[in-house]
């Protein structure tokens, strides 16, 4: 470089200090800036999602407010329903200025619900949300919207993975519901001891409520508190079927009842749990009947995963029955991923295929074990191999034992000799066996329509019609303080019998006058 190089570029270094000092700024990177104002943007977006969120609190807590001075469960109801909206609105931030804004300056429980939540990383610039007036902030708190707030508390731990601290929540409000007596508690305390339930089997500490769970089933049904009582029922099937502790389960069937005002949610899980008991149990007609109920009552648009758990049941006990599922239902979007094992095995006891059985129990075989059907498929061992035995009988007039044994893939004739003497004793086939030559000989068709199978089928499809025409009278809702809208008042009557005397007496003055 040159002398008067350098010189021209240290005079164009001053020149830029200069106009640096005479306040001229240097522009920013777009970039820079450009994220910024995104990063703003989302900002007030979540205050704005806040906002809205903590208007719907308020009305949440007008409509318990309502319930608790009309006695009315409908209000309370509509809260509840709510609540799986609300879960996906949930932070730290709302769930703070919720509680601030109801709980007086000092209160222990304030506190107490303070420590779940995060301090807030930035000053809040959001203006002051007001929930309660300033006469009534000190005052005290609603035990309803109490255990409502705790609630919100307790489900949000349980979505942000903090289990330990969910199940000392927990704790809190089963304290908080043991103080009080409200029949106006009973909906909100159903949804307490639910989650309560989920906090410890979450911690793997299902075990240790099994008698805290019995007191309360007890105490629920002596104050006739059927949603409390259906709640906490099949919380204990639920916690003895994970332990698959199905005699006690039945056992706790038989001697309590389910509540017939329960809840369609409360219902579709109990009828779960009885099919799940019922096939264990052998009873696979009475299991499959609770299945296809539990699946009418379960919500139409959501709950996917319950509805699955349902059809992978209920499909393996209709297999067990000897029916074949509908094809329609593996093709629905929702199930079709997670019911393809299933798919195979319909398709290998409806062909009567072994060898596509055993591929798919060993294929799946860790899956049927997680989901609580591996017991039940293995049964099904013998229905392949039945419905191989018809399919032969159908196909062939005669064959011989040692084809038998080929087609079902056995070890020997004999084996094969042995399970079609069975099959005819079932009346799975008509036919009959000559030892001696070692073959197989089918029987006429008999004509079905002049045997008792149609009565029967049509016995059953009567029955099974009738049973969900009577649940669909009872699960029947009208609005409260209905049944008298049209009936007249006292006065009305006696206004009405005064204008009936009164024509009377002129139709008989009428009378007396004509000649």
């Amino acid at each position: 470089m040159t002398f008067t190089e350098d010189m021209a570029s240290k005079i164009v270094k001053e020149e830029e200090m200069m106009d640096t000092s005479n306040g001229d700024v240097v522009p920013d990177d777009p970039k820079k800036d450009s994220e910024e104002s995104e990063k703003e943007k989302k900002q007030k977006q979540a205050l704005e999602k806040d906002a809205v969120t903590l208007e719907d609190f308020k009305e949440h807590v007008k409509q318990i407010e309502k319930a608790v001075s009309t006695k009315e469960k409908n209000y309370l109801t509509r809260v509840l329903r709510a609540l799986t909206s609300t879960r996906r609105k949930l932070n730290h931030r709302v769930l703070r200025k919720f509680i601030v804004a109801f709980f007086p300056a000092v209160s222990p429980t304030k506190d107490l619900l303070l420590e779940y939540l995060d301090e807030p990383m930035e000053p809040d610039t959001s203006p002051v949300f007001k929930l309660r007036s300033a006469k009534t902030v000190n005052g005290p708190a609603t035990p309803e919207i109490d255990v409502y707030i705790h609630l919100l508390v307790l489900i949000h731990l349980l979505d942000t993975k903090r289990n330990t601290d969910a199940v000392k929540c927990s704790d809190q409000m089963m304290l908080k519901l043991d103080t009080v007596n409200r029949r106006t508690l009973d909906q909100l305390s159903a949804k307490a001891y639910y989650f309560h339930g989920r906090a410890y089997e979450l911690t793997g500490q299902e075990v240790s409520i099994r008698s805290f769970l019995h007191a309360k089933l007890r105490t629920a049904t002596l104050r006739h508190n059927d949603e409390g009582q259906a709640t906490i029922l099949n919380l204990l099937l639920r916690n003895y079927l994970l332990h698959n502790l199905y005699d006690q389960a039945d056992k706790l069937v038989a001697k309590s009842s389910f509540p017939e005002s329960a809840s369609n949610n409360e219902w579709a899980r109990f009828l779960y749990y009885m099919g799940r008991i019922k096939a264990i149990q052998l009873e696979y007609s009475e299991s499959n009947k609770n299945l296809l109920q539990a699946v009418r009552k379960a919500p139409q648009h959501s709950a996917v995963g319950f509805k699955q758990a349902v059809h992978k049941l209920a499909i393996t006990v209709q297999l067990l029955i000897g029916e074949l599922p509908d094809r329609a239902l593996f093709r629905q979007k929702p199930y079709r991923k997670a019911l393809f094992p299933y798919l195979q095995l319909t398709q290998a006891v409806r062909t009567g295929n072994l060898s596509l059985f055993n591929q798919t129990l060993e294929t799946f075989s860790s899956k049927f074990q997680s989901e609580g059907t591996y017991t039940l498929i293995i049964r099904l061992h013998h229905n392949v191999i039945k419905t191989g035995v018809r399919m032969i009988s159908l196909s062939y007039s005669r064959i011989s034992l040692v084809d038998v044994a080929k087609k079902l893939e056995l070890d020997s004739p004999e084996d094969a000799e042995f399970i079609v003497a069975k099959a005819i004793r079932d009346g799975v086939i008509e036919a009959s066996i000559d030892h001696e030559k070692g073959y197989v000989k089918s029987k006429e068709k008999v004509d079905v329509y002049s045997t008792r199978e149609p009565t029967a089928a049509f016995h059953q499809r009567i029955t099974f019609c009738l049973d969900i025409h009577n649940q669909s009278i009872k699960a029947m809702r009208f609005p409260p303080k209905s049944y008298n809208k049209d009936l007249e008042s006292a006065e009305e009557r006696k206004e009405r019998e005064q204008q009936d005397l009164e024509l009377a007496k002129e139709m008989a003055e009428d009378d007396e006058d004509f000649p």
